[in-house]
């Protein structure tokens, strides 16, 4: 199962309705499984049907996750205008960080499995299937092979095949439908999902503690600043498709193309040597005790915009001896850009946006260690 699959979405109803399918032979829409070539050899990927496959797998197991004892379901990627979230960002509130991995790591037969299944967690279902139930019924499945072995051709098929998918289905989550852009590329995950940013939100839609600072959107917005030079070019025509804007900058550095956009990724970091620097802008947010809640995308972004573009796009050091002084006059900064009651209104349009970018790196270009 590539690292991208979702987590198990089905409620309980939808799992006995699968069964009953099951029992009286009704159809059931194959299972998608793609071969991928690697030069560590080939893998076959599930493209489609992990719920259905959980769903045989806790059949046989004759258990039910707990939803209430379950992990937090995603994070939601912190909202640009810090109003309450998109009814398409909150629908999945239902889910839980599980997989049918954390199953298969308690052992490799049922006896092993069901020993560390604590009732806390999970729920005896009492379905009493017949022995034969899976020797004498088949789930179809069907086999994609790509024309083409090229690694980020086969990334793209792949991806467009399981995004078109998922369509039909439960809508997907932004951050599922990113990560399907670069799950065959492992060596790049934690560029664009670094894990100190998963401890970084904004606590005015964070009302359950579940958001998350959008990584890839700094990512992608300093990237072309980098290019340009003129934060007034940064997201040109892109105000009303944001979210084309960050998966055009993350096929871009996935394939390292010589991007208009946002320049080509190895000129930064040849060879994808990234993760020393990753480690310093980790190093600096601790220091500047900045791994926290935020009261708004604002505060956040003069936080970070500054610091993110010199560690990583400018590879300069910040003076954290200074740390009084930058953090005073970056919060002086927020209070002036809030006095504005249409920034601070609509803080996602990209005039104030692109003001918030200006401000940032200026006021961080100051803090250089010499």
């Amino acid at each position: 199962m590539p690292e991208y699959q979702r987590c198990f979405a089905w409620e309980e109803e939808q799992f006995n309705i699968l069964i009953e399918s099951i029992k009286t032979k009704q159809f059931i829409p194959p299972i998608t499984i793609g071969a991928f070539h690697s030069t560590n050899g080939n893998k076959n990927f599930i493209i489609d049907g992990q719920q259905r496959l959980t769903c045989i797998l806790l059949a046989f197991l004759d258990r039910f996750p707990k939803k209430e004892a379950g992990q937090p379901i995603y994070d939601v990627l912190v909202n640009e205008n810090d109003d309450e979230e998109d009814e398409d960002e909150t629908k999945n509130d239902n889910m839980i960080e599980w997989t049918f991995r954390e199953l298969l790591s308690k052992g490799n037969n049922k006896t092993s499995i069901l020993s560390k299944c604590s009732s806390e967690h999970y729920k005896e279902l009492n379905l009493n299937l017949p022995d034969d139930f899976f020797t004498k019924n088949y789930l179809g499945f069907s086999y994609i092979v790509p024309g083409n072995w090229d690694s980020s051709a086969q990334q793209k098929y792949f991806s467009s095949v399981f995004r078109n998918i998922n369509i039909q289905g439960k809508s997907l989550y932004i951050l599922e439908s990113r990560a399907s852009l670069y799950f065959l590329n492992s060596e790049l995950k934690d560029w664009f999902d670094p894990k100190f940013s998963k401890d970084i939100s904004s606590s005015v839609v964070d009302k359950s503690k579940k958001s998350r600072m959008d990584f890839v959107r700094y990512l992608s917005l300093l990237s072309q600043y980098h290019k340009t030079k003129d934060e007034n070019k940064v997201a040109y025509r892109y105000a009303r498709k944001m979210e084309e804007y960050y998966e055009t900058y993350i096929y871009s550095v996935v394939n390292d193309d010589d991007s208009v956009l946002f320049g080509k990724y190895s000129d930064l970091y040849a060879d994808k040597k990234y993760h020393d620097r990753l480690e310093v802008l980790s190093s600096y947010i601790s220091e500047l005790d900045l791994q926290r809640s935020y009261s708004s995308i604002i505060d956040m972004d003069i936080f970070f915009f500054g610091l993110i573009y010199h560690t990583l796009f400018k590879k300069n050091n910040i003076d954290t001896t200074r740390k009084e002084a930058l953090t005073k006059e970056l919060s002086e900064k927020i209070t002036k850009l809030k006095a504005d009651v249409k920034h601070t209104k609509t803080p996602s349009l990209l005039k104030y946006l692109r003001t918030r970018v200006k401000y940032s790196v200026n006021i961080y270009s100051k803090y250089i260690a010499r």
